[in-house]
């Protein structure tokens, strides 16, 4: 499981709810009344960037090989 920084911002007061972007998946944003579903949302949002990301990464190139990154 990886962990990805959310934003989360409070809708304005006459429309309430909840709207969310991630730092790490530039494009990714989600919405809901709640917190919780607005982050429920952004995961899924995320899930689908990343998974598109990575069919067209593969796509420019089907010879590319795929290897992890670690960061200090």
């Amino acid at each position: 499981m990886k962990t990805y920084t959310a934003i989360l911002h409070q809708g304005e007061a006459a429309e309430g709810g909840f709207w969310a972007t991630c730092m790490e998946v530039p494009g990714a944003n989600g919405q809901g009344e709640t917190r919780q579903e607005c982050l429920d949302d952004l995961a899924a949002a995320v899930k689908l960037m990343l998974q598109v990301n990575r069919e067209d990464a593969f796509r420019d190139d089907p010879n590319a090989i795929e290897t992890e990154l670690a960061l200090a």
